[in-house]
């Protein structure tokens, strides 16, 4: 796939991994004003994630994601477990993954990069910022960076 290849063509699927839902909801707005077509999917959980990823059960037919985008502190499965199952799995470390967390912790951050996330971003606390935030996230990895071809 080549920088800017959604405008164009077709919606950039993003896929949410979040338990929050008014982080959800927030999100979704986000991605609204940002005005770039986006297919935004959600799932609960680290496991769901990985069912999601895996094409599992009710997931079988979910389109597959150009972006990931991961909280990290969820019920069953955290995304630090995610971010370390992923890059055990050859089917699935191909995956550009961006955290998305209220945590500043320097040792989460550290043990982010460490599995190998794409990028780490902390919520802002107001929408406003968080807008913006998500605008900054359309233009750098749909409009900037080269993903992989779709794979699955």
């Amino acid at each position: 796939m080549s920088a800017g290849a959604f405008a164009p063509g077709r919606p950039a699927v993003v896929l949410l991994v979040e338990d929050n839902e008014n982080d959800v909801e927030l999100t979704r707005l986000g991605f609204l004003r940002s005005k770039l077509a986006v297919d935004l999917h959600h799932v609960g959980n680290g496991e769901e994630c990985l069912g999601y990823l895996r094409k599992e059960g009710p997931y079988a037919k979910s389109p597959t994601p150009d972006l990931i985008l991961l909280d990290l502190n969820m019920p069953r499965m955290d995304g630090l477990q995610v971010l370390r199952e992923v890059g055990q799995d050859e089917a699935l470390k191909h995956f550009p993954i961006v955290v998305l967390t209220s945590s500043k912790s320097d040792e989460e951050v550290t043990k982010s990069y460490k599995l190998r996330c794409s990028s780490y971003l902390v919520k802002p606390i107001d929408f406003d910022g968080f807008a913006q935030m998500i605008r900054s996230l359309n233009d750098y990895w749909f409009t900037l960076v080269v993903l992989p071809p779709k794979v699955g």
